[in-house]
C-alpha cells in the first residue's frame, strides 16, 4: 500500500518562503511521477507542479513559474516544493500525488497524501 506523507506547511507572511516535503513509502518507485496540487477554500483542486522520478523532467502551472521549484531525492523517496515570494493567493491545502505519467491532470494520479495547510497572510 502506497503512502504519501506531506510536511512543511504553515503560516507565513507575503514574500516569505516555505518548503514542502512529501515522502512516499510502500513499494519500490521507478517509473513514476509525483505532483503537487492545491485547493483553496471554496475552490477546486488545481495543479501546481510535477516531476518525473527517473529523468527529473518537470511541469509547472503558469501561476507559480519563477516562484516555485519542484525537486526530488530518489534515495529518500521524497519530492519537495520550494515556494518563494509567497502571495496571499497561494493560501491553500497542498496535496502530494503519485502517478505514472508526468501530467497536470489530476485524475492521472493514483495515490494522494492527506494534505498540508499553507497560509500566507500579514
Amino acid at each position: 500500500q502506497v503512502q504519501l506523507v506531506e510536511t512543511g506547511g504553515g503560516l507565513v507572511q507575503p514574500g516569505d518562503s516555505l518548503k514542502l516535503s512529501c515522502t512516499a513509502s510502500g513499494r519500490t518507485f521507478t517509473s513514476i511521477s509525483m505532483g503537487w496540487f492545491r485547493q483553496a477554500p471554496g475552490k477546486e483542486r488545481v495543479f501546481v507542479a510535477a516531476i518525473s522520478w527517473s529523468r527529473g523532467r518537470t511541469l509547472q502551472a503558469d501561476s507559480v513559474k519563477g516562484r516555485f521549484t519542484i525537486s526530488r531525492d530518489n534515495a529518500k523517496n521524497t519530492v519537495y516544493l520550494q515556494m518563494n515570494s509567497l502571495k496571499p493567493e497561494d493560501t491553500a491545502v497542498y496535496y502530494c500525488a503519485l502517478g505514472v505519467l508526468l501530467t497536470s491532470t489530476e485524475k492521472s494520479y493514483d495515490y494522494w497524501g492527506q494534505g498540508t495547510q499553507v497560509t500566507v497572510s500579514s
